[in-house]
């Protein structure tokens, strides 16, 4: 990462047309979701109150998609930082707590979230797009959850927002096999609600908040509070999960394999040797 790309923002809120406000990810490699992002999109809540916008647009500016997820080399390297095991849980469960705030306050923002999606939308990236109400994705879009590969289940939320929104069949296969999924099969199964071609889930996120603004603000409130609940047990039950299993011996070893690593998908096993 070059020095530039250190000291840009994570992320950039600005206002669109009356009534929309954007948030734009914008951290390189892909928007990976560490402690300076978790800051960002604290800060990016906060700014969508004070705002009180009619709609909220989520999109990425990083060529490589919309997110990679948790910063897994951050959380390794912090965990090696703490040799005291309860003091390191807890530094885990506060990062965890403050991330499930995020998520939860963009889910329950009281008018649409529209989320334009490109390229990688794994683990914690795929979570924040589950806040959303509406996706719009391009042709290049892949959502997955590889965590099962270190040891570990989705923390961030996606788990009980994904059974909200998804065939439970879909649900294992995505969880158990960590296969991605392609903005084609997303679509067929509802969890996108556009597909669009390269370069043109923005202009279309900002077209539907368009047509979003003409419906009463009050009516959608209640409707998407009615049709959309925050599934607040299942949510503690997954970050008591994620906490049970996130200080093993076999994650830590697989997160030290993934730091280590410099090939385009680090979460993979590696391949084998050559015969």
């Amino acid at each position: 990462m070059t020095a530039a790309a250190e000291r840009q923002a994570p992320l950039a809120v600005a206002a669109g047309e009356d009534g929309v406000l954007e948030v734009a990810l914008q951290r390189l490699p892909c928007n990976e979701i560490g402690t300076a992002m978790l800051a960002a999109l604290e800060g990016a809540c906060d700014a969508i109150d004070a705002a009180a916008p009619r709609v909220v647009i989520l999109h990425s500016t990083v060529p490589a998609g919309f997110c990679a997820g948790a910063d897994l080399r951050e959380l390794h390297a912090g965990m090696l930082a703490v040799e005291d095991p309860a003091e390191r849980r807890a530094a885990i469960a506060d990062f965890l707590e403050r991330i499930h705030r995020v998520m939860d306050r963009l889910d329950t923002f009281p008018g649409p979230v529209v989320a334009a999606l490109h390229g990688v939308c794994f683990g914690g990236g795929f979570e924040l797009a589950l806040t959303a109400d509406l996706r719009i994705a391009e042709k290049n879009t892949r959502f997955a959850f590889p965590e099962l590969r270190l040891g570990l289940i989705p923390g961030f939320g996606g788990l009980p927002r994904l059974r909200r929104d998804a065939p439970a069949g879909l649900v294992r296969s995505l969880l158990m096999s960590g296969r991605s999924l392609g903005a084609r099969r997303a679509a067929e199964v509802e969890l996108v609600q556009q597909v669009v071609a390269p370069g043109e889930a923005l202009g279309a996120a900002r077209r539907l908040a368009a047509q979003l603004l003409r419906y009463d603000a009050h009516a959608t409130r209640l409707g998407k509070a009615f049709v959309k609940p925050l599934p607040r047990e299942d949510l503690d039950e997954e970050k008591r999960i994620f906490l049970e299993l996130i200080d093993r011996p076999a994650v830590r070893e697989a997160l030290a394999d993934f730091a280590s690593r410099t090939d385009a998908h680090p979460w993979l096993p590696r391949a084998a040797p050559s015969p």
